[in-house]
């Protein structure tokens, strides 16, 4: 059986996209679709003293392109963020350890397109930070043909998918008999109940980027995304009891 996720690639996106990766054993970033502008593409939130902040990479207002059609400007962008991200996270606990990747990501290897600076970031993350093994794979190597769901499932064929996961949102247009005619099984990713952490800067929200995460439980961040869910008719790890205590009402995602 083997379970395929797709999603478009976004800036450092937050947990739930990561907890989706965790979930599949191939995961397809779908970059060769419309990008939309004032979107999680090119965009994401941090927290700060005055409340939750976007960072956005500047990317023009050409509506008429691909994700991996759109072009980096240059790294003037990436210095004004790494900045962002050192004025209001260098008091968290882990933050000094995820210095040399950050380093990296902002002032190494440039990319010239957006989907490959973003691909780039999301795997060095997944597998180096989190312990993910999954596959990845961009749909342009998958050659999928037709127009949104015949697309969607001729890419699902050639990756040769016994099940897909899908985010929540997708409800909206995904027609599920089309997918039990081809024979592949579709599964929706809860979001829900993920535990709460320490925030540098409250109020408590689910919904920023991972480096907000990693900065605060560091190695621990894998219990927060999904090793939560294995504790659950057991003890707890000490990292998730004390998240427990802090228990705040979870948010809903329209991710």
């Amino acid at each position: 059986m083997k379970t395929v996720g797709v999603i478009q690639s976004s800036y450092i996106p937050w947990k739930g996209y990561f907890d989706l990766i965790s979930d599949v054993d191939l995961f397809v970033f779908l970059d060769d679709v419309q990008f939309t502008k004032a979107d999680w593409r090119n965009r994401n939130a941090i927290k700060t003293p005055s409340g939750t902040r976007w960072m956005t990479i500047p990317v023009g207002a050409r509506q008429n392109r691909l994700i991996h059609e759109v072009a980096l400007p240059d790294r003037h962008w990436a210095m004004k963020h790494w900045t962002l991200l050192k004025v209001n996270y260098s008091g968290a606990p882990f933050f000094k350890q995820y210095v040399p990747l950050l380093d990296d990501i902002y002032l190494g290897e440039e990319h010239s397109n957006l989907s490959a600076f973003n691909q780039y970031v999301i795997t060095r993350i997944a597998r180096e930070c989190l312990g993910i093994t999954t596959e990845f794979v961009d749909s342009r190597e998958l050659g999928a043909v037709g127009h949104k769901q015949d697309r969607l499932l001729d890419l699902l064929a050639k990756a040769r998918a016994d099940v897909y996961v899908s985010g929540p949102a997708a409800r909206v247009y995904i027609d599920e008999d089309r997918f039990e005619e081809a024979g592949i099984r579709l599964v929706w990713k809860d979001y829900g109940n993920y535990p709460v952490y320490q925030q540098l800067h409250p109020p408590f929200t689910h919904h920023v980027t991972i480096l907000d995460l990693l900065f605060h439980v560091g190695p621990a961040a894998p219990d927060y995304i999904w090793g939560w869910r294995s504790h659950e008719a057991g003890v707890a790890p000490p990292s998730l009891r004390d998240a427990r205590s802090a228990s705040v009402e979870p948010e809903k995602s329209t991710r």
